[in-house]
């Protein structure tokens, strides 16, 4: 069939990261049943999906904790294949935009390495405050098509919940600046994250990689006037690094020329106009000029943006920061759509954690049982790649071949719109048929 045709050319490059031929059948085996499940319960529903015998279970469960497949060697060449083969990637000044953000994935597994006690804040009740789970880094790439956009999904990894040493200080924004620096992409980017990424070592990692950070900032957020350049003889002493101090959300409250009033350019916004002031001064983290940009919206309050880059459009990074939202749908598709979350993997000999219990400190216990560990770490990112990778296909085949997918649909609704791709769930039923 064409679609297959179409989505085999997407998953073709991904044999170079397969050790063995064997590897790459079970690979293309994983992504497949993904691709086509009706259900998201494991890999029973592979299985299923596929119509495989039922001793393909077992063969599929020593598959994902196979050393034959890397999960960073896999993620490299799905990197690799959307930079050669999208042509909608979206560049601002040359530079490729890349979002990233952390997800929660309640657990109640009690033999399950890196599941914690974690605290979630959301805007709505639907949340609980405390969960059992997977903290997961997740870093995707902003690809246009029509009048729309995706985030297209690279690639997820757990950062939380396991303690190897007592001696590794890393913190997750450090270990998430690891994350995109793994992806191998050879270009400087444009990293659009929220506020907790908003810190130096976020900030000075970009800019020692040639690219650059756009972030929130929070309410008490500060900067300084920069130092005029001396004049004549200087003054005795260590010279001075910083001017005044701004408390840059009192600048609301103050009257001031600068401020522009233009058109909002936040995706799906028509007819709203914002005021925004742009500022260039020192901030203290990076100990450099960083661009700040102060918004008051109508509807959404005040905001402040942070940019490293002094020479992007400040209406440009309002821009850039309102397709923010873009990985946080990816998401909602990743674990209602595609169950790229929904493994079940438990170690039987490991130690019960309790219903309460935080990190697992590791530094303690034999090599032995850190190796089962790792392991059991690697099958997690193993699955969960492979299922990133399946998302990633059907928004590649929705964004490249939007005619071939209506063709292979063969159902109807009532919400197509031309110029609009087809979402994930209708690239899965075009699939199946």
């Amino acid at each position: 069939m064409p679609i297959w045709t179409e989505w085999w050319s997407w998953v073709e490059p991904l044999r170079a990261a397969c050790s063995r031929s064997r590897s790459f059948l079970w690979l293309l085996a994983a992504l497949a049943g993904i691709s086509v499940r009706n259900d998201l319960l494991g890999v029973t529903s592979i299985v299923r999906a596929l119509g495989l015998g039922a001793q393909c279970y077992d063969r599929l469960l020593d598959f994902f904790h196979s050393k034959a497949l890397d999960p960073d060697a896999l993620c490299r060449c799905w990197v690799k294949t959307v930079f050669a083969r999208m042509p909608g990637i979206h560049r601002v000044n040359g530079r490729p935009v890349l979002l990233g953000d952390g997800l929660k994935i309640p657990k109640r597994g009690r033999k399950m390495p890196a599941v914690k006690l974690l605290h979630q804040v959301s805007d709505g009740n639907t949340k609980p405050e405390y969960i059992m789970g997977h903290s997961f880094q997740v870093v995707s790439i902003l690809v246009s098509a029509a009048a729309t956009f995706f985030a297209v999904p690279l690639s997820a990894r757990i950062h939380e919940g396991l303690v190897f040493s007592n001696r590794d200080q890393r913190t997750l924004p450090k270990k998430f600046l690891s994350l995109v620096e793994a992806l191998g992409i050879a270009e400087p980017v444009y990293l659009v994250a929220d506020a907790y990424y908003a810190c130096r070592t976020m900030a000075l990692g970009l800019i020692q990689a040639g690219s650059h950070l756009i972030s929130r900032l929070r309410k008490t957020c500060v900067a300084f006037e920069p130092i005029p350049p001396t004049v004549g003889k200087r003054k005795r002493g260590r010279p001075q690094l910083y001017g005044s101090k701004i408390h840059l959300f009192t600048l609301f409250e103050k009257s001031d020329d600068r401020w522009t009033t233009a058109a909002s350019p936040v995706y799906g916004e028509k007819d709203v106009l914002i005021r925004y002031l742009c500022l260039d001064l020192l901030w203290r983290p990076i100990r450099r000029l960083a661009r700040f940009v102060l918004v008051e919206h109508p509807d959404r309050g005040r905001i402040v943006f942070l940019c490293t880059d002094l020479t992007l459009n400040p209406i440009e990074i309002i821009r850039l920061y309102g397709l923010r939202f873009k990985i946080e749908f990816s998401f909602k598709q990743a674990v209602r759509t595609l169950g790229a979350y929904g493994y079940h993997f438990w170690m039987r000999t490991m130690d019960k954690i309790g219903s309460r219990s935080g990190d697992q400190y590791l530094h303690r216990k034999t090599d032995q049982y850190r190796d089962a560990i790792r392991r059991k770490l690697a099958a997690y990112h193993r699955f969960i790649q492979i299922a990133l990778i399946s998302q990633g296909v059907l928004q590649c085949i929705a964004t490249t071949a939007p005619a071939l997918v209506w063709s292979s649909f063969g159902s109807w609704l009532c919400t197509i719109r031309p110029g609009i791709p087809p979402s994930e769930l209708v690239v899965m039923i075009a699939l199946r048929n």
